[in-house]
């Protein structure tokens, strides 16, 4: 697996993968690349990726990370999380989604706050999260 930034010629293959996730964030692909964002490929297919927001130094907001629905459980995941610059993560998740907070409180994630609700179709609360940074050496 090689974690690399996302280009242009990812954008069909990062739909396809966020369209498969029925909780995924709908963002329009195009808007990725004008942030911080990544794709896992595996035998040349995008396999995942992961689009963050930086928001001050040493910080940053996970906006969207999915995984092609036949590939999970692979790592893919982590070692787009792992490919980061270290810095304090934030982000937020349906509450209904155990699955993806189940996934980030294994990675050092807790919980930090939560907004009602936030998501619509259907209205549900958001579970805010955080990571802090790694202490430096």
């Amino acid at each position: 697996m090689t974690v690399r930034p996302m280009r242009p010629d990812d954008l069909a293959a990062v739909a396809a993968i966020q369209q498969a996730q029925p909780m995924a964030a709908r963002w329009n692909p195009a808007d990725y690349l004008a942030l911080e964002a990544y794709v896992a490929e595996i035998e040349a297919t995008v396999a995942g990726f992961l689009a963050v927001q930086p928001l001050a130094p040493g910080e940053a907001e996970i906006l969207n990370l999915a995984v092609d629905p036949a590939l999970v459980r692979r790592g893919i995941g982590r070692a787009l999380l792992a490919a980061l610059p270290p810095r304090e993560l934030y982000l937020e998740v349906r509450e209904s989604n155990a699955p993806a907070r189940a996934f980030y409180r294994a990675l050092g994630f807790v919980e930090s706050g939560r907004r009602r609700a936030y998501y619509s179709q259907p209205a549900e609360d958001a579970v805010l999260m955080r990571r802090p940074a790694p202490p430096t050496r």
